[in-house]
Formats: C-alpha cells, structure tokens, sequence
C-alpha cells in the first residue's frame, strides 16, 4: 500500500516552475486526476463500473474497467478537439441511472452488452473531461490523469464490490446500487 501511494505521488508531482501562469502548461497531470475526483456524477457512474464488474464476474470484472477508460479517452479527444456532442450531461447522470440499476438488479447481460453499454456512456464522461481541460494543458498528461483517477474508481467500486461474498454484503452493494441510481436520477432531473 505504501508502494502504491509513493508511485501515485511520483506520477502525480508536476515541475516546480519559477513563474505562474498558462504559458508553462499549468493544469496537467493532477488536474486531469482531479477532475473526476471532484465529480459527484463521475464518481458515482465510475464505482458502478467496478461494482456492475464484480457482479458479471470473471472477465467482465476487468474488462469493463478497461472498457471504459480507454473509450474515455476517445471521449475526451472529442472534447479537447470540440467534436459536438449534444446532451452530454444528461449522458452523465444517464450512466449513472442506467449502471446502478444495473448493480441492484445484479443484471447479467452478455460482456460484449455489458462493455457496449460502459462504452457508451465512458464517451460522454471522457467528453466532459475533454472539454473541460484547462487552457494551455499538456493534452497528454491531463488524460493521463483522468484515466488513472478513473481506473482508481473502478477498483474502488470493486473492492467495495467484493463484500457481494457475503449475504449481508450482497445487500450492501445491491443498496449502493439503488443509491447511485437515484442520485443519478436527481442529476437527470435537475434536482442536483
């Protein structure tokens, strides 16, 4: 674990620069990270990747919480290039809705419906986060950056995921299910 949060420091520290400014790239890496960190709406769609997983099982356990960062960061090219993309919020809160229905009703669709359905709404995620890049931002390192804090999520909601071992568990996740489902919905319908 002490390995873990070293390399998550070493990855995340930017130069030190003697000016401020947008001239120097200011915004990569860690405001990539934290963008999602600071997303109630991503936070809760992103934890319902790593749950829904735990749920389908091998392989669909890793395979969703690589589906969605890589079709992510397709997302968030069209952002950054400004591909129009209508109803993207909705989108949002939509994969909010959609995913934690998904972990109540432990649902089993096939993994190719199952990583369709991730992909679909990792696109607008990775478009909010495209879009949303600060001015001047090394492009790179900024996805960088809310790929990993995505897939941090994703093993989150999987850790979280496996206490589904246990009947009372079971329950638990199911209900953390039926919570980001209705907080998704307060997002979709404004009320958030």
């Amino acid at each position: 674990m002490g390995a873990m949060v070293w390399l998550l420091a070493v990855v995340a520290a930017e130069p030190v620069l003697g000016h401020t400014g947008e001239e120097h790239g200011a915004g990569g890496f860690s405001s990539g990270f934290m963008h999602p960190l600071l997303g109630p709406d991503h936070v809760i769609a992103m934890v319902a990747v790593g749950l829904w997983g735990v749920f389908l099982g091998a392989p669909a356990i890793w395979v969703l919480p690589i589906v969605f960062p890589l079709v992510m960061a397709l997302g968030g090219v069209f952002g950054m290039i400004e591909v129009p993309l209508p109803s993207v919020e909705t989108g949002i809160a939509l994969s909010a809705v959609v995913l934690g229905l998904c972990v109540a009703f432990a649902a089993k669709p096939p993994l190719w419906a199952a990583a369709l359905i991730v992909g679909t709404f990792a696109i607008f995620h990775g478009y909010a986060h495209g879009a949303e890049m600060p001015v001047a931002s090394d492009a790179v390192s900024y996805a960088l950056g809310f790929v990993i804090a995505t897939g941090l999520l994703h093993l989150c909601g999987i850790a979280f995921g496996h206490l589904a071992r246990w009947p009372a568990g079971r329950v638990a996740v199911r209900m953390a299910g039926i919570l980001i489902a209705v907080i998704g919905g307060a997002y979709l319908t404004g009320v958030a």
